[in-house]
């Protein structure tokens, strides 16, 4: 069993690996679609730290736990507070329902993990 401590640093590592395999398939349309989310998560009308609690709330509706890793990650890296952080999740919570509370408890441990690192 994998203790919570290296989960984080377990994603982030296969994260990297799988998404140079993905890119190494060399097909067209799914280089298009990574290039799209890229842009997306650029400066623009909103930013950067809007779109990636947006980005949050709409992994955590969707209900992926890989996606609420990834932009907690980016709501650190862009300035969010824990206390932003959480309200975000909220919003989340009331769109999703009550199925977005296993994936709350993830991204709660999550942001614990951050903490510890001292990310957040």
């Amino acid at each position: 069993m994998v203790s919570n401590k290296n989960r984080l640093e377990n994603f982030r590592e296969h994260r990297e690996i799988m998404n140079e395999k993905v890119m190494d398939l060399d097909h067209l349309g799914i280089k298009r679609f990574f290039n799209l989310d890229n842009n997306t998560y650029k400066k623009g009308a909103l930013s950067l730290q809007t779109k990636e609690l947006l980005g949050l709330v709409a992994s955590a509706v969707l209900r992926c736990n890989d996606c609420i890793d990834y932009h907690l990650e980016q709501c650190v890296r862009t300035g969010s507070t824990k206390e932003e952080i959480v309200d975000a999740l909220n919003v989340a919570l009331v769109v999703g329902g009550s199925i977005v509370i296993p994936h709350l408890r993830h991204a709660i441990e999550t942001i614990e993990l951050l903490q510890e690192e001292g990310s957040l």
